[in-house]
Order: C-alpha cells, then structure tokens, then sequence
C-alpha cells in the first residue's frame, strides 16, 4: 500500500509491488537466489533427460543422443584403467581407418570395374552397329551374287573366248587369167579371194623380197631408198609374216623405178613393169588375186628424174596385172577402180621416228600470206616420150568420147582456162584489197619476186616438174616450205586433162601444204581422187572448189573464222603426221586400209609386262591388316570377288560403228584397244527392257536415297571394279600403312604396287591382307611415270593412280 497525498493508503497492484520488491531487496539476498537457480534448474534438466531416453526404445538407431557419464563414474576409476580404454579406444580407431581403407580401395576397384563395364557396353554398342552394318553389306554382297547367278543362267550370248586362227594351208592355187576386161571391172567382191583372210587370221601380210623376185624390165631398178626402208618399215609391222602360206595378201614393190641406162631413151619400151616376170611370181596363182602391187613415188615428180622414173606415172597401163590391186600417187580415170585400188601419197618423208619437230606452231591462225601459189604451167605436149603417146591411146578409150582432150581446139580451151585463172589471181595480187598474196606463175624467177615485169633468169633455182599438162612445182622444197609457213592458204590447181584421177605434183603440194601448216585449197577438186579417201575425210582438211568459183576464191576464204582455221589445219596436222609423214606411216596406213575393207580386227595393244619384285622361291610374310572403325549406318558397297572388265567386246563392231571416228578424230586405226572412253553405251530404258545383263539400277529402277546408292553403282555401264597403281620408292612403312587402310575398300579388284627403287623390299616386311591382291611390280627404272604404263596385270578398265603417302580408306 501508498501514502496519497491525501494522506490516505491504498493497495499495489502485482507489477508494481514486484518493482517495489525489487528496489528494496538486499544484494545479499539476490546473490543467494541466484546460486539456488543455478543448483535447482540442472537437476530439474537432469531428471528430465534422463527420462527421456528410458522412455526411448533400444532398437532405435535413427534417435540418438550423447551418452553423458555422470561425474561419479569418472571419479572411479584408476589411472590404469584409463590408459587400457584409451588403448582399447586405438585399437578400434585403427581398426575402423583399416576397414574405411578397404572400403575405399573396394569403392575404387568397383568404380573402375563400373567404368571397364560401361566402356565395354559402349564397345559392344559400336561392335553390333558395325556387324549389323557388315550384315547389310553381306546381304546386298548375295543379292549382287543371286542376280549375277540368275544372269549366268539367262545369258543367251555367252562371252566368247580368244577365238583360233584360221590360216591357209596351202598356196594360192592355180587359176586361169582373167581378160583385161573383166581385170578393168574388179572390185573386192568379184577379184578377191576372202577365203585366205580369216576373220579370226590376224591378216598376215607377205612381201616379196624386190632383190629375189624382180619384176621390172631390163633397164630400170627399184630405187634403193623405197627398196630399203619398205622391207624395213614393214618389218616393224605386226602384220608382216615371212610364211606365204598363211598369208592373207602378197606385196610386191615395183617402184619407184629408176632408169639404170642413163637419159637415152629410146631404148626404153612403153613399160616398164614386165608382165612375164609377174605371172612368173611363185604364189601368183595364174591371176594374181590378192597381190598388191606397190608403185611408191619419190622422185616421179623432179623434172630431169620424172622421164626417168616410174613414180609420176600409171605404169600399168597395158599390162595384164590379172585381178591384183594397184597402188600408187598418179591414176588415170580409166584405169582407176573404186574400192578396189588405192591412191597413196608420195613418201618424200623420213624412214620413221617422230616428225612433228619439223612442223610449225599452230598459231597465230593468220599467217602473213592470206593465198599464195608457185608453179607453172606445162602443157602435155612438151613431154615427148612413148608413155605420153600411152596417154594418148588412154585418153581415147574413155567413156566420155567428147573429152575436150580428144580434140586441139578443146585443148586450146583449157588452156584459156588455165590462163584465166592466172590472170584473176595476179588481179588479186595487185588489187586494192589489204590481204597479201604471193603468185609465181613461172618457176624461171627466185623465190621471192613477182612474175610480172622482171626478166626470166635460167639459172639459181631448181625446177622441177609434173605431168601430162599438169601445174610443175617451182623452187626447191625448202623454199616451198619457207613460203608455205607464211601462208594462210596455199592453192592447188588440179591438172586440166580431166582423164586424170590424181597425180604425183598434186599429191607433192598438198603434202608439203599440210606439212607447214598452210590449209590446202583444190581448185578442181570436184574432179580429184585424193590418198585414202576410202577412210579419210578430207573435207576436214581440204577446201574443195571447182574452178568455176575463181571468181569467188577470195570471197570465200575471207568468210572463213579463226576458229575454223585452226580446226582445219588442227585436223591438217593429224592426218599428216599419222598417214603421210614418214615411209612408216605410210606402210602402215595402207596395211591397216586393206584390212579394213576386209573387217578385220587389228592385233591387240601390246601391254607393258608386270614383272613380280620377288623371285620365284620367295614368299611374303602376311600379316592381318588394321581393320579400320566403320562409321555408323554407313555402307559402301557391297563386298564382292575380284571381277575383272570384259575386254575386247567390239572386235568386230567397232570400225563398223565408229570407224570415221578411229581414222578422222582418233587418228589411230592400227592397234585394238581393250577398252575404250568412246565407246558405245546404251541408253537408260535398255536395261529394263530386255538389255539388263551386268547393270545395277539403283533401287532396281526405283532411285532412292543414299542407302539405295550404297548397294548399287548404277549407270549405263555394267557392273565394274577398279584397280588401284601406287607408285612408291624406299618408303616402306608408309606403304604398309597406306595397303592397311585399303582393307574392305568396296569395288576395288586388285593394288598395284610399282616398286620404283633398284634395292628390293625388305624380306622380314609383312605385307598387309587387305582382302585383294597385292601384285608388287619391279619397274625398269626410277619414274615418276611408271604409275601410268598399261601394266598387263591390271584387269580393269577403271584406274586410280596415287602415291603411298596418300591412298583412299574403306572409311
């Protein structure tokens, strides 16, 4: 209670007598009750926890709490027993880090068996997608094998083995002659005995040696040069054959002939081939069929050299050569038989080798001259021997009685026609155009000056001649020639007498036109037979004009392009280089000609031999090669045997299809090749509708995606394989490496290995199985062109040529 101000008391609440409590109560007091609280709350704590955990079950290990021994239990014991728990205490703390390092090492070794397992999941994983992508491939490997099966079995025309020869085995034997009449009218059907030229033969040819068997009259003698270098070149022929028996054809040379009695010429008779000593010729047969009767020119067209020789002449005019084939440079249209006769070119050329050293550059496409000619005019009446009286007694038995020839007054024409013809090209050469030209009418003035307003000089130039009034060459060859580099254009002027095929001088100038580049213009050329025309286009290389356009000569050439320029004379080059150029080329040509018309095949290619770097007693170690990890779900083609291309399919088609081509584009008519880029392919329907043997359509016809092009090549082309040619040199490691990646390669049929080093591989070498052979050839010399030689041990038509750093994978 309080004391109001009133004086009054009245009572405290519980608050305030508490805060009056305490501002009244000693310290003394304060210190005592609280070391009471501080007895009392522990013990109450005590009890309290310790009835907590008796209230706890014993099995309880999630709910635990710290074990608090009571003072009193420490207080009991000793010294020693202390330091026994303390031991005992280690003890099981080692025990416990022991076992904790078992565990550890436990854990450790079951992590690494956990990682081993999970690498081997993952190998397994990788090695069912490689099984399951070599199952494919072995399936789509027996689809290919069940189709090829199916093929064997439904093939109508079975691959045809190297066939036999079919020889003769006798010699021609005896037939009666035939008139000169039915030997006028011969053609290969009715004069030729196909029976001795097997289709399967070869075509052997047999030359009748010129020394043993001369054929010429008294007086004259083959010239040593033709005699020399035909037996040569013809040697080198693969269809030359020295036994007559099996021989398809017979050769036999009969000129060039020179005179060998010097220019007195009236003792020469009207022939110079005697026909005695032909009918005499041991495998004659009584009418000479297939005898083929060389009358080369060399020389025919020199004047001095052409009265003396049978190179610018038809000498078998009114000799009864029976059914045997003629060929030479100059033909009468009378005695000339289409088909059945051959007109070469004069062989002005070297023995053989290589020519093309000698011929200018191709460009520039113009030259400096747009035309030029040199050569004069002769008339026929200036030869004065007895064979132009033989021209004579040709001309009147031509079909055409009212041949300008017959007659002065026609030959007169002629000769204004000639005579035009000069005058219209000196008005070009000395007109107002801006176009050179270079025009020698008379083969009296140099080279070099023009033919009007200078005198005539007889000396300091060669001149030579032609024939029967035919345009005469002028100057030496080599000023021809130096003429020629510098024209555009070069004229030819055909022969007025028309009875005339073809003559030596005409063949002379389109040969050293061709030459030096200049593209040849034939003025007259509706009425000229030029060297195999049977086979050669020569409208790819000649500019045919009547003489009626000489009006029109310079219109015309200035309207062709460059282009068209370099095509020509491209085309110029080819037919002169590979027909024309040498004694060789020209043999050759011939040989391949006649054996055209008869449809037979040349003589395979030869390959290169494919000689093993190891001997016959040593075999290479073998080793397994590193398979390589394929990629998932990829498949590269099926796995199939070694299948090699088919080869020489088109023997006997294929210059019946693209003969043009071989002697025109290709330029190469004397070898057969196995396989060809040009060759014929059929077209995309073919294979679905009756013509499907060897190809493999994609997805059957159907196309598809890239699982589909894993499983076939498709194409218009069969089923093919390809051979790889690796070109190494002392490197043998890296080769090793380079055959190993090459293991399940799909479509690949064998490795070359060109082994260009003269030390040879290492005996304890392991060589790689790959699955394929492995041929390791020895090459002749260290090249780096040895990798492209046609090995004969390489057996399919598709090549990849690489180097043993680098090869392609299976990957």
């Amino acid at each position: 209670m309080t004391l109001e101000s009133t004086g009054a008391y009245h009572p405290l609440n519980g608050r305030e007598a508490l805060c009056h409590w305490l501002g009244h109560i000693k310290l003394s007091r304060i210190i005592v009750l609280v070391f009471m609280i501080l007895i009392i709350v522990p013990l109450i704590t005590h009890y309290f926890l310790s009835k907590v955990e008796s209230s706890v079950p014993n099995g309880d290990i999630h709910r635990t709490r710290s074990k608090l021994e009571a003072f009193e239990d420490f207080s009991t014991l000793r010294a020693s027993d202390l330091k026994l728990r303390i031991e005992e205490m280690l003890r099981i703390k080692g025990s416990v880090s022991a076992e904790l390092r078992d565990l550890e090492a436990k854990r450790q070794r079951l992590q690494i068996e956990v990682v081993g397992f999970s690498q081997k999941i993952d190998d397994l994983k990788t090695e069912v997608i490689h099984q399951q992508t070599e199952l494919e491939r072995l399936k789509i490997s027996v689809e290919q094998a069940q189709v090829s099966q199916r093929e064997a079995l439904q093939r109508n025309t079975p691959d045809l083995a190297l066939p036999r020869k079919l020889l003769p085995t006798a010699v021609p034997g005896l037939y009666p002659p035939p008139e000169t009449r039915q030997s006028s009218a011969c053609r290969m059907y009715n004069c030729f005995d196909h029976s001795r030229c097997s289709l399967t033969s070869g075509f052997p040819v047999y030359l009748y040696d010129p020394d043993r068997y001369p054929v010429i009259t008294l007086g004259w003698e083959v010239e040593g040069f033709v005699k020399t270098t035909l037996k040569q070149t013809l040697g080198y022929n693969p269809h030359f054959t020295t036994d007559p028996v099996s021989a398809c054809i017979y050769l036999v040379l009969v000129g060039e002939s020179l005179a060998t009695m010097g220019p007195n010429l009236r003792n020469f008779t009207d022939s110079t081939l005697q026909e005695n000593l032909l009918h005499d010729l041991p495998y004659w047969g009584g009418d000479g069929r297939n005898h083929v009767l060389l009358n080369f020119a060399r020389s025919g067209s020199v004047r001095g050299t052409r009265e003396l020789s049978t190179g610018g002449r038809d000498i078998f005019h009114k000799v009864n050569t029976g059914r045997a084939m003629f060929i030479q440079s100059t033909f009468v249209r009378s005695n000339y038989r289409p088909g059945f006769d051959v007109v070469s070119p004069p062989i002005l050329g070297p023995p053989g080798g290589d020519t093309w050293q000698d011929s200018p550059m191709m460009l520039p496409a113009r030259r400096k001259y747009l035309l030029s000619f040199q050569g004069e005019f002769q008339q026929s009446a200036n030869l004065v021997t007895a064979y132009t009286k033989n021209l004579g007694e040709a001309t009147d038995n031509f079909d055409d009685s009212e041949d300008d020839f017959v007659n002065n007054d026609a030959r007169f024409t002629r000769q204004n026609i000639e005579s035009f013809i000069v005058e219209h090209l000196q008005g070009l050469e000395f007109g107002s155009t801006s176009d050179q030209f270079l025009f020698h009418f008379d083969c009296s003035l140099p080279t070099g000056t023009t033919s009007v307003g200078l005198d005539r000089r007889a000396g300091g130039v060669k001149v030579v001649a032609g024939s029967w009034g035919d345009w005469v060459l002028c100057g030496t060859e080599s000023s021809r020639g130096s003429v020629l580099r510098d024209s555009t254009f070069t004229l030819v002027i055909a022969s007025p007498n028309t009875s005339l095929l073809t003559t030596t001088v005409l063949q002379t100038r389109v040969y050293e036109a061709l030459k030096a580049g200049a593209i040849p213009v034939l003025l007259g050329g509706d009425q000229l037979e030029l060297p195999y025309s049977e086979v050669v286009d020569w409208n790819r290389v000649v500019l045919f004009l009547p003489k009626a356009r000489i009006t029109e000569l310079h219109f015309f050439l200035r309207a062709v392009p460059d282009s068209d320029l370099l095509v020509l004379r491209r085309q110029g080059r080819q037919v002169w280089e590979r027909y024309c150029s040498s004694v060789q080329s020209t043999v050759d040509t011939i040989v391949a000609l006649l054996r055209h018309r008869l449809g037979i095949p040349p003589l395979p290619v030869q390959e290169e031999p494919s000689p093993s770097v190891f001997n016959a007693t040593f075999s290479p170690l073998k080793t397994e090669a590193i398979v390589p990890e394929a990629e998932p779900e990829e498949s590269l083609g099926p796995i199939e045997p070694p299948y090699p291309s088919p080869k020489f399919k088109r023997n006997y088609t294929f210059f019946l299809t693209q003969g043009h081509e071989v002697w025109n584009d290709w330029g190469d008519p004397f070898k057969l090749y196995p396989q060809l880029p040009f060759d014929t392919i059929l077209p995309s329907d073919a294979k679905f509708i009756g013509s499907g043997v060897g190809f493999r359509p994609i997805g059957r016809g159907a196309g598809g995606a890239g699982k589909e092009f894993c499983e076939s090549l498709g194409g218009n082309s069969p089923r093919e394989q390809f051979t790889i040619v690796m070109l190494t040199y002392e490197r043998e490691q890296v080769l090793i490496n380079s055959l190993s990646r090459l293991y399940g390669l799909p479509y690949l049929n064998k490795v070359i290995v060109v082994w260009n080093s003269p030390r040879p591989p290492l005996e304890d070498l392991r060589w790689p199985e790959i699955g394929v052979p492995v041929h390791v050839i020895k090459a002749s010399r260290n090249s780096l062109n040895n990798r492209f030689l046609p090995y004969d041990a390489i057996e399919t038509e598709a090549i990849l040529s690489v180097d043993d750093r680098r090869s392609p994978s299976s990957r």
